[in-house]
């Protein structure tokens, strides 16, 4: 009888070791917590853009957080000083002259979209009847002087000096076929205002910035970058967390067909998504 009560006794503990164990694996996986993914950008496109992937990151147990910037300064110093996990507003000529300047070791891990740089004017309706010593804003931002120039140069209005690398070029590097006077240069969002108060005759304005204004670049840019641009806008993170699986999910997702479809169907050519 005592062997009997023993035998039933192991039993038990077996079958209540084995239920435990079982029940302690189920609980383990079903109160595994999705990742949060903090993402810093500017409000259009980047954040909008942001805002459609996140329903599908979450399906892959990403929360993505989307902070958003209103310049073009904190979106880097947040990421350097760890305070978000990456940023999505700026193209590579912008972050390298960033890490340049601030000895930090930002990287991008995926170009992303586009947005076609455009020139704006109220006075001029053709790039023919710009006349000669027209007045021109540009921002304060040094690395899109050359991407300005380019432009202008595109339309025979200044002539970049040969052998000066086009994506570095200042206003000192130009033959100013058309003594254009270049105006002190502002903070890039006060173009969209100094534009609609006519402070000069020719406007240069980043594209998020024209969209934050109802300018519609394609129609309303009197000279418009292609799809050719060097100055993608990337996703970018701390030197290190290139391969961390978050990241990479963030990247694949903005490359799908499903996000390239909505920057397609939503903003009708002013902003043109990159696969590479």
């Amino acid at each position: 009888m005592k062997r009997k009560i023993l035998v039933v006794s192991l039993i038990l503990a077996v079958v209540f070791v084995m239920a435990a164990c079982g029940k302690s694996s189920g609980s383990g996986s079903s109160t595994q917590k999705p990742v949060t993914l903090v993402v810093g950008a500017s409000p259009v496109p980047h954040a909008e853009i942001l805002k459609k992937a996140a329903p599908i990151l979450k399906k892959e147990g990403i929360n993505l957080e989307v902070k958003v910037f209103q310049d073009y300064v904190l979106p880097n110093k947040a990421l350097a000083s760890k305070q978000i996990d990456a940023n999505y507003f700026q193209h590579i000529p912008f972050l390298n002259l960033y890490n340049k300047q601030n000895h930090t070791d930002l990287v991008s891990v995926g170009k992303i979209h586009i947005e076609p740089f455009g020139i704006y004017s109220k006075k001029y309706k053709n790039v023919s009847d710009i006349k000669d010593g027209a007045t021109v804003q540009i921002s304060n931002n040094k690395a899109e002087q050359g991407r300005i120039l380019m432009l202008l140069e595109s339309k025979g209005l200044v002539k970049i000096k040969s052998g000066v690398d086009k994506v570095t070029a200042t206003l000192n590097d130009i033959d100013n076929i058309k003594h254009l006077k270049f105006l002190q240069p502002i903070d890039p969002a006060l173009l969209p205002k100094a534009y609609q108060n006519n402070a000069a005759d020719l406007f240069a304005i980043n594209t998020n910035y024209a969209l934050q204004a109802n300018l519609n670049p394609k129609k309303d840019a009197l000279i418009l970058e292609g799809s050719q641009s060097p100055y993608a806008n990337v996703i970018a993170v701390r030197k290190g967390d290139q391969n961390k699986k978050a990241i990479k999910e963030l990247v694949k997702v903005l490359h799908s067909k499903t996000i390239q479809d909505f920057i397609n169907t939503k903003y009708k050519g002013a902003i043109l998504p990159v696969s590479d």
